[in-house]
């Protein structure tokens, strides 16, 4: 019997340009070592050396990122369960056959910077995203339905930016 490896689906989160910097009081995430405890002097280090402003995206700055997402999801005949732009960060649940999470990532993440870019003249010239991101593996459906409830649900009822 054959086995498939691929996941259900990816939970993919992106942030906006210098809003979320290592040693973040929020906590953060290193690559080897997964979360990490807030840093003060850290984060105040990697703030002093942004070479941009950060800018936040407004409600019609999010409506053309959800909008890229669904155009390009379709495009690719991608199952795009739940996509939500915040202020400062966007995240996404698809199912992606075929295609590596990091890929799917630099994809929407590319598709998204070029329509910002198309609407406003504030995002050429500088970057609009943090480096990467990150993609979680969904293994199953009830992983997929989580990551969906989250996303759609849970966002407004935390204490974060919206």
């Amino acid at each position: 019997m054959e086995t498939n490896n691929e996941p259900a689906g990816y939970f993919i989160t992106w942030t906006v340009y210098g809003t979320f910097l290592q040693g973040d009081r929020r906590w953060w995430r290193k690559t080897t070592k997964g979360s990490m405890a807030p840093q003060p002097k850290l984060e105040r280090w990697h703030r002093d050396r942004l070479k941009h402003t950060i800018i936040l995206l407004s409600q019609e700055h999010r409506k053309i990122v959800e909008t890229e997402i669904a155009g390009h999801c379709q495009r690719r005949g991608w199952t795009l369960w739940v996509a939500n732009a915040r202020s400062n960060h966007v995240h996404v649940v698809v199912t992606a056959s075929g295609c590596a999470g990091a890929t799917v990532r630099d994809q929407l993440k590319a598709n998204c910077t070029r329509g910002l870019r198309e609407m406003e003249s504030c995002f050429h010239d500088r970057p609009v995203w943090t480096t990467k991101g990150d993609v979680e593996f969904l293994d199953t459906d009830e992983e997929v339905h989580e990551a969906v409830k989250y996303v759609r649900d849970a966002q407004d009822q935390m204490d974060r930016e919206k």
